[in-house]
């Protein structure tokens, strides 16, 4: 059994979810300026950070030795406009990745959990720090939610009156 709470990366998507629960279509895109990003672009950049990582742990079991790559978040955002899809397409691919990642968790050995790569800053990481990382990422993005998520119903609620 690895030292990863592999209950815990699930459980990312579940609060996403619970996070965005009851806001409209309109608050998932909000913007507090053209700089910043919407529910709906954090949600998408999640899913494409659970692409990275799912490649990256790939490239690390198959034992290759080249450098795993960094990827241009917000590039990634705005390169595929991501404020124009749907929040929940994204969720939805969220909780693929989880899910079929968890099963590749359950086949690791221990020592597998301890197979490791060089980042693109040319640090060592381990599979299990990869994973720990991400879900530490999602509770910060989680947070970041909350306040646009306050943004966007203060404004959209000051729109209607």
């Amino acid at each position: 059994m690895s030292i990863v709470n592999i209950e815990g990366y699930l459980n990312t998507h579940q609060q996403l979810v619970q996070a965005i629960e009851g806001l409209s279509e309109e608050q998932l895109k909000w913007k507090a300026d053209p700089g910043s990003w919407s529910v709906t672009e954090v949600l998408a950049h999640l899913a494409d950070h659970s692409i990275v990582i799912s490649f990256r742990i790939r490239d690390i079991l198959a034992d290759t030795k080249v450098q795993l790559p960094a990827f241009g978040q917000d590039a990634w955002v705005s390169g595929q406009h991501a404020n124009a899809g749907s929040a929940r397409d994204s969720l939805e691919l969220f909780r693929s990745l989880l899910q079929y990642n968890s099963l590749l968790f359950g086949r690791l050995s221990a020592e597998e959990w301890e197979k490791s790569g060089i980042n693109f800053k040319g640090d060592k990481v381990r599979i299990v720090d990869i994973v720990t990382s991400f879900t530490n990422h999602v509770q910060t993005h989680l947070g970041q939610i909350e306040r646009v998520k306050k943004g966007a119903v203060a404004a959209v609620a000051s729109q209607a009156q």
